[in-house]
């Protein structure tokens, strides 16, 4: 028998805390709560759960400071974090993504949308691939790490190093949203200077060179930008 993925839901509202816990109960899950910050760590330290789906807005210390500690400890750096906010934190979502939360959901919000984003982001962080050199097929584009190689209709694309980067970062994590500062971090080297402006360059010129394919890279407004999950 498969054991059930244990999440842990934390929020200081309580008729908000029983509907996610309800929800995600119903779907099999194991869920634990806590709705502090304190009591969310102290938890998620005691029995590591698989998934925390965590408010922004706690008393004490709140969820970005949660996120922090728990991304900073090699016990719970692993676990995957969905934020919960409210409309309009737009700062405060690019600040999470920042500190290492995976995804966001907004208030309000239907318990169908996000049982299924707790599942998408349980889906893709099982997925998450092993082998640093292995071929990337997405669809009608292939990506090969080792050879630095693209091509889109089994024809190669051209990209420069910065581009190539930037195709392989999101593709190895499709559905999950980046910051452009994330993205820096991921494809800066010494000779290659990226900032958080050009990003937006690279971006356009990828997709022009990716052609059909370049519907692929999404942008998620006033966040970032992410690689379309297909089946």
């Amino acid at each position: 028998m498969t054991p059930m993925e244990r999440i842990l839901v934390v929020d200081d509202e309580e008729d908000i805390l029983e509907l996610v816990r309800y929800n995600l109960a119903r779907e099999g899950f194991e869920v634990i709560c806590a709705d502090t910050g304190e009591k969310a760590l102290k938890l998620a330290s005691d029995a590591v759960p698989d998934l925390i789906v965590l408010d922004l807005m706690l008393p004490g210390i709140n969820g970005i400071e949660v996120a922090k500690i728990l991304k900073n400890a090699d016990k719970t750096r692993h676990v995957p974090i969905i934020m919960l906010t409210a409309r309009g934190e737009e700062a405060d979502v690019v600040l999470g993504l920042e500190v290492g939360a995976d995804d966001y959901v907004t208030k309000p919000f239907s318990p169908r949308i996000l049982n299924a984003r707790v599942r998408a982001v349980i889906r893709r962080a099982a997925a998450e691939p092993t082998d640093e050199s292995s071929v990337l097929r997405i669809q009608e584009l292939s990506i090969d790490p080792g050879r630095r190689k693209t091509t889109v209709r089994g024809e190669e694309v051209d990209l420069s190093f910065t581009e190539f980067q930037i195709l392989l970062f999101l593709s190895r994590r499709p559905g999950w949203v980046f910051t452009r500062s994330q993205i820096v971090d991921a494809v800066r080297g010494d000779n290659y200077p990226v900032t958080d402006r050009s990003v937006d360059v690279q971006i356009v010129g990828l997709r022009k060179k990716l052609g059909a394919c370049g519907s692929y890279i999404q942008t998620v407004r006033g966040v970032g930008y992410r690689f379309k999950e297909l089946s």
